[in-house]
């Protein structure tokens, strides 16, 4: 039976101990593929979110009689009137949250899949049968459209444009929960064809005419400055994490990087520069999250970890640092540019790459100060060009993980078929 952890006011019903853990990297120990930490070790169990607040009429709260007055047995009319009358509040039952395991082995699992129970369950057959602990779904992808209909009335049209959504997914929420599976919630963020077409006038602009701007595959961009989208997302945030959602991960938190960029201008941002409103927005959104207790992860490029600039899209590791809880390089070697560190095709070289890359993301969290057990890469688990990805080479890039000090890894197949076999099985 799992041990019950609870956010909120109940710490007068209750009393834990969260056990103490400690890390591969502060020990030093580079763990071993066979001695990974499974997830039956990985958990503590489940919290309640949010607070539960039972409210009691107190004798002491009515105006009565003199208590000398009374004799022993007898009740204050007012009291006895304001019990009677008093009407019965139900409410909801808590939202439960599973507790973060210590080391995080996820995989992702699009807002379609997990809408489509038949192919859904074979994503939840890996988690349940494998090392996995964690899968992250969809909250809101690229298309700008949530994947449930949303119970707050400012979100609940959001979900009305596509198929594609999730009719229930409080339930898909507490299946996975049963199943002992940490639930990351995915938010694409700046790129978000459907808030630009209800407010252009945020978009990023062509700088020759005003019109809307658009990427290579013909997609609008909200620019990054912008307070209004920056409150849009926590509102999503926030209402995903009270469906059940233990964690909030961040994605697309950047400014474009493809397309006409010689006929671009950001009228929101303006003069900032874009690391600046970028790490503005990381700085808000921390302040937001914080004061709601939630978990926090955001996506970032591969090359963050080994530029020393923002690659002209506002993101720098050391900006990102100080306002997640995780960090998640997005460093599938098939998207390095051929001679990176001296390969001719950096695709070809799996274990090598991601150690080298890690390695000195890991040294940046030294010596910003903070720990590089905030790192968890996403690893390739699909084929973009030569050589074909299966079972070595997701294997060696855990491996990698591991002999770079780090514990935790994601997985990324937009098809959501993973290389099995790569996967220890429980």
């Amino acid at each position: 039976m799992r041990k019950l952890f609870h956010k909120g006011n109940l710490s007068s019903l209750f009393s834990f101990k969260e056990e103490e853990t400690s890390s591969a990297f502060s020990t030093g120990h580079k763990p071993h593929r066979k001695r990974r930490i499974t997830r039956k070790h990985a958990y503590g169990g489940l919290f309640f979110a949010g607070s539960l607040s039972l409210v009691y009429t107190a004798v002491g709260m009515f105006v009565g009689p003199n208590p000398s007055t009374m004799t022993a047995g007898s009740t204050s009319p007012s009291v006895k009137s304001a019990l009677t009358t008093v009407p019965k509040v139900s409410l909801p039952p808590p939202v439960l949250h599973v507790k973060i395991p210590d080391a995080v082995k996820a995989i992702y699992m699009s807002s379609c899949v997990a809408a489509t129970p038949t192919i859904r369950d074979r994503v939840i057959h890996i988690a349940n049968t494998t090392e996995v602990n964690s899968i992250v779904v969809d909250i809101k992808d690229s298309s700008g459209i949530l994947s449930y209909k949303a119970a707050d009335p400012a979100l609940a049209q959001v979900a009305d444009a596509s198929a594609c959504r999730n009719k229930d997914i409080g339930g898909l929420i507490e299946m996975l929960h049963k199943n002992n599976i940490y639930v990351i919630g995915r938010i694409a963020v700046f790129q978000d064809p459907y808030f630009v077409e209800k407010h252009p006038e945020l978009a990023v602009k062509r700088a020759s005419d005003g019109t809307v701007w658009r990427d290579r595959k013909g997609i609008p961009w909200i620019d990054a400055g912008s307070r209004e989208m920056w409150d849009y997302v926590i509102l999503i945030a926030r209402n995903a994490y009270s469906q059940g959602f233990d964690e909030i991960n961040f994605d697309y938190v950047r400014f474009p990087a493809d397309g006409d960029m010689s006929d671009i201008s950001f009228p929101v941002s303006g003069t900032m520069s874009k690391p600046e409103v970028i790490r503005g927005f990381f700085a808000y959104l921390n302040s937001a999250m914080k004061n709601s207790g939630i978990t926090t992860s955001a996506d970032l490029f591969g090359m963050t970890t080994t530029s020393n600039d923002d690659l002209n899209i506002g993101q720098v590791l050391e900006n990102a640092l100080p306002y997640f809880d995780y960090l998640a390089p997005m460093v599938y070697p098939s998207h390095y540019p051929d001679g990176f560190n001296g390969w001719a095709n950096p695709n070809a070289h799996p274990y090598e790459l991601i150690k080298f890359v890690m390695s000195i993301g890991a040294e940046k969290a030294i010596k910003a100060s903070t720990t590089p057990l905030k790192l968890r890469p996403w690893l390739q688990d699909f084929t973009m060009g030569s050589p074909s990805y299966g079972k070595k080479e997701v294997e060696d890039q855990i491996q990698a993980t591991y002999d770079s000090g780090l514990t935790s890894w994601m997985l990324w197949d937009p098809s959501n078929r993973y290389a099995g076999g790569a996967l220890l099985r429980e």
